[in-house]
């Protein structure tokens, strides 16, 4: 019986990004240096497959740092934490090892700066994102506003108009923060602004290449965690550029197949904290129910790296 036809398009870039990497490979070093158990406070990036893979290993997740024994190391997430984390822990003796990423280390560090020349800044980001958790606890409380929406940032209020300044999260959508910080110009023309875009390389370049293939598609299917900013990012971007289905799927299984007929065009990408092994595996799936036939687009080159914490790298 002869398969159905399902012609498969790839984005590319897709899938682990550099921070990403140089996080897995810290909890990794971490196990091979110390030995298990190595706790993690957060998941270290948004994905099970991850997570569930490093367990295996020998880490311990955990939320809160009380949970955290006092005699093993602890690493810190890719997201980054409130300065009030480093300081709980130096409190109680204990060693750990930061895995933020140097992209979000880099709002960190801009916020302090903003801080320190009394600027009032607004982070725009998502509410309760771990990473928007962890810049907003660089600085006092009631220093840094957060602003969502656009509708915020036409609202938002600081003390003085003429004193305040902005960052945003890594892993926002480029187009929709591009509207925020318009708003805030338009609204506040002195405003300072990060010296170089927050939003890092591989957010812009996961977007720009589900831009550069949505069309082609009847679905866009985003291999993801529903926690992941960036990969949620990636299933807006696909609707809005003209995939008329657009979904976030964790494994293969999860796919739509049945929106799939004879002749239709599937895309897929994968976010920041998701492995190619997953990509692979959808591949799979697809060859398993269809005749396939595979193309990639790809909108940029990748080689970026980030060299690992001292403790680590001798």
């Amino acid at each position: 019986m002869t398969m159905p036809a399902l012609s498969i398009v790839l984005a590319g870039p897709r899938g682990f990004c550099a921070g990403v990497d140089r996080a897995i490979l810290i909890v990794e070093k971490a196990l091979e240096a110390h030995g298990a158990p190595v706790y993690v406070r957060h998941e270290i990036v948004h994905n099970r497959f991850v997570v569930e893979s490093l367990e295996a290993k020998g880490a311990i997740f955990v939320e809160e740092l009380d949970e955290v024994p006092a005699d093993v190391p602890v690493v810190f997430s890719a997201h980054g934490v409130p300065k009030s984390v480093p300081e709980a822990a130096e409190s109680r003796g204990l060693y750990y090892i930061d895995a933020t990423c140097p992209l979000v280390s880099k709002v960190h560090v801009e916020a302090e700066r903003h801080h320190s020349k009394g600027l009032q800044t607004f982070l725009i980001g998502h509410d309760n994102h771990p990473e928007v958790i962890g810049t907003m606890g660089q600085v006092p409380e009631g220093s840094m506003i957060l602003v969502e929406t656009v509708e915020d940032a036409e609202t938002v209020t600081p003390i003085n108009p003429d004193n305040v300044a902005f960052v945003t999260q890594t892993t926002l959508s480029v187009d929709d923060t591009a509207e925020i910080i318009a708003v805030l110009q338009r609204r506040f023309p002195s405003i300072a602004s990060p010296r170089k875009e927050d939003i890092c390389y591989a957010t812009t370049n996961r977007q720009a290449a589900v831009k550069a293939i949505a069309e082609k598609c009847d679905v866009m299917v985003v291999i993801g965690a529903p926690n992941s900013s960036n990969s949620k990012r990636l299933v807006e971007v696909a609707l809005k550029a003209g995939c008329p289905k657009s979904v976030l799927v964790q494994r293969a299984s999860e796919i739509p197949w049945d929106a799939l007929k004879d002749g239709s065009t599937l895309g897929i990408t994968a976010g920041a904290s998701a492995p190619e092994i997953l990509v692979d595996e959808a591949l799979d799936a697809a060859k398993s129910r269809f005749e396939v036939k595979i193309e990639e687009i790809k909108v940029a080159d990748e080689n970026v790296t980030f060299n690992l914490p001292r403790a680590l790298s001798a």
